[in-house]
């Protein structure tokens, strides 16, 4: 078997990049505020990424939290970050539109997509949330994606199955198929087995106790309990070695 794997890691600190990569991840997809689901990293945190890493970087363009559909304002953010992301030489971004009724934003999401070129583009799992999975998938293939990320329109990839391995079928090469949501070394072979697909993306996520050693209990500045203020959140490299080893086997 020939099957080249790659697995594609999502973080949201320089620190956490550098980890990804030494622990063997192919890519990154680069974002800010994770615990959102992934906002658009700041110029600085994408430029530094370059200047440090080797492996290829995916930028996430998402200007708020929050569902898929923007407003005129917000869509001109995004069309600026993807040109600030050009101007770095970034390898590609990380976006999804849709209409209020559930469909992909095709008009959109096509303007996006030539104004990102040559970068590749990647529509993430907005997908999951359309109100016609398989029509979405072909949508997203006639805008000239790249890539998508799914985990088959259920909370967890490894409940999507069936419909990432449908997708799978009909990309006939079109478009390259990634599994993400709670995929980890666990449920590798399994999605693999059940889908053929061969992109993989997860957050490997972890936690760091903070350094502080002055700790005001009175102040809070997020809505979580006070514990979680000083929890924070990193990359686990084992997770990602693991689930590397695990493809490797497959190999």
């Amino acid at each position: 078997m020939n099957t080249k794997f790659e697995v594609e890691v999502c973080v949201d600190s320089i620190e956490s990049a550098i980890v990804a990569e030494k622990a063997g991840a192919n890519r990154i997809e680069l974002c800010s505020s994770l615990a959102e689901g992934g906002l658009t990293p700041s110029f600085a945190l994408i430029a530094l990424s370059k200047k440090m890493l080797k492996i290829p970087i995916m930028a996430m363009i998402r200007p708020r939290a929050g569902d898929f559909f923007y407003s005129e304002l917000e869509f001109e953010v995004m069309k600026k970050d993807i040109l600030c992301c050009k101007e770095l030489n970034v390898d590609g971004v990380v976006f999804g539109i849709l209409t209020p009724q559930g469909n992909i934003d095709k008009e959109r999401t096509k303007e996006l997509v030539i104004l990102a070129y040559p970068m590749k583009v990647c529509f993430h799992r907005a997908i999951d949330m359309t109100n016609d999975y398989l029509k979405a998938f072909e949508d997203i293939v006639e805008c000239g994606c790249t890539r998508v990320l799914t985990s088959g329109k259920e909370n967890k990839a490894i409940l999507g199955l069936d419909n990432i391995a449908k997708i799978q079928l009909n990309s006939k090469g079109r478009i390259e198929v990634m599994a993400g949501s709670g995929v980890s070394a666990d449920n590798a072979k399994e999605i693999y087995s059940k889908t053929k697909i061969n992109h993989f993306h997860l957050s490997a996520k972890t936690i760091k106790e903070s350094k502080m050693e002055y700790r005001n209990k009175g102040v809070s500045m997020s809505n979580d309990e006070f514990s979680k203020e000083y929890d924070i959140p990193f990359t686990d490299s084992k997770k990602i070695e693991a689930i590397i080893e695990v493809l490797k086997e497959l190999i």
